[in-house]
């Protein structure tokens, strides 16, 4: 319980630095919050003082002194309150992110446990039969696919798959004609939606969880407790998967805990090829379009996410490493 809470006081204080940071960054730029809104304005002609005043109100520009600021930012935080979109007037950043995040961790998110969980076992599989066709063939597949950057792919099955073959759609998350609902119609449309970023996902991050742990388990392996087990007759399976495994994916954990935490933040260049509509692509126009709460909005909860995975991470280090716990 010590290292649990001690774990417990770390995330604690590292939380209230990130949202600190994250107040007093977007503050230490040029400009009030609605000079964005303002240019745009200004290019059909001259922007009067009360305009001014009527655009600050509301957008809810900030006033009073810098801790009164703070007082209140630290309260919007609690209540999830981040404001009006400037690109998406007059809807809230809360209901645009509340609106995307189903999608990214529904797409990225179960997609990158897929590919942590089959990598981690086909790299197991693969150190322990070193030297055979099941060796070689997963490495050098993977070493292959990831070679490719996520838009290349990306462009290449969406050409391929969905202008050349027509078997999958090329943009969105469901189709305009389909009314949104716990329908089967609505989940066939959005399982087809999601296989082509899915797969683009999938073939470019399967590579790195297979030669990571291929190689931390070639290293585990000859370690003398696993020579020890051998000699006393063990069942290889037994050796592989309850002996060498448990210590050589603590690296790739360490690994899959900050990709779990990036879950959040989306797949910007998938998102932006497939259009799909999750925080990733999100996050693109937002920074296009200078939309600075909802930036501030997405980098609070991509900062918030990774503490968390982190968080979880660690205590399962203790639990799979007793020497953690020291």
């Amino acid at each position: 319980m010590t290292y649990v809470f001690q774990k417990i006081g770390l995330f604690v204080l590292t939380l209230w630095a990130a949202i600190t940071l994250n107040f007093f960054l977007p503050r230490l730029m040029p400009g009030s919050p609605a000079d964005a809104a303002i240019a745009k304005l200004s290019q059909n002609g001259p922007v009067s003082d009360a305009t001014r005043a009527a655009i600050e109100a509301q957008l809810g520009v900030p006033t009073g002194s810098i801790w009164d600021q703070y007082i209140a930012y630290l309260g919007q935080v609690a209540r999830l309150d981040f404001g009006v979109s400037y690109t998406f007037y007059p809807q809230t950043v809360s209901s645009m992110v509340s609106t995307a995040l189903p999608y990214t961790i529904g797409l990225v998110g179960i997609v990158t446990i897929l590919a942590f969980v089959i990598g981690t076992l086909i790299g197991t599989a693969a150190a322990w039969r070193r030297g055979t066709w099941l060796d070689s063939l997963p490495t050098l597949t993977g070493s292959f696919l990831s070679t490719f950057p996520y838009f290349w792919t990306a462009l290449l099955l969406l050409f391929f798959f969905g202008y050349v073959l027509h078997w999958f759609p090329t943009t969105g998350a469901y189709s305009a004609t389909t009314t949104p609902g716990f329908t089967w119609e609505f989940i066939v449309d959005l399982v087809q939606h999601a296989v082509l970023p899915a797969v683009t996902i999938l073939l470019t991050s399967l590579g790195g969880w297979i030669i990571g742990m291929r190689n931390a388990m070639i290293n585990t392996l000859g370690d003398d407790y696993v020579t020890f087990a051998e000699a006393n007759g063990l069942h290889g399976r037994t050796i592989a998967l309850r002996y060498a495994a448990r210590n050589a994916i603590l690296p790739n954990l360490t690994g899959f805990g900050l990709t779990l935490g990036g879950v959040v933040g989306g797949s910007i260049l998938v998102e932006q090829v497939f259009g799909y509509p999750g925080i990733g692509y999100l996050l693109f126009n937002a920074v296009i379009g200078q939309d600075y709460p909802l930036m501030q909005a997405l980098f609070l909860m991509i900062t918030v996410s990774v503490l968390v995975a982190n968080f979880l991470v660690d205590i399962l280090y203790g639990v799979l490493d007793p020497r953690t716990r020291r």
